[in-house]
């Protein structure tokens, strides 16, 4: 069993907590369908422009867990345009 976790820093384009949890809540909700995963608002919830993000995934492979993970990265890009990735980090727990 490998377990993998994904950590997102994200630059948002909202000036309010308002507007910042139904960003937050929309990518982490569409990210559990369509990917199956754990996922969770990890840190800077009290910052309206940033969001740091945790997702993980448990599988038999090394590889499919990474990848799942990586296709998530690629996803938020293509998905949010209008969110900017500040940093992202994937590592096996």
């Amino acid at each position: 069993m490998h377990v993998y976790s994904a950590m997102f820093e994200l630059r948002l384009p909202c000036r309010s907590l308002k507007g910042k949890r139904g960003i937050v809540k929309s990518i982490l909700a569409r990210a559990r369908q369509r990917f199956n995963l754990a996922a969770a608002e990890v840190g800077m919830a009290d910052n309206p422009e940033r969001a740091l993000l945790g997702f993980s995934t448990v599988s038999g492979s090394r590889m499919l867990a990474r990848r799942q993970l990586e296709e998530l990265e690629e996803w938020l890009v293509e998905e949010r345009p209008d969110l900017e990735i500040v940093a992202a980090e994937i590592e096996e727990r």
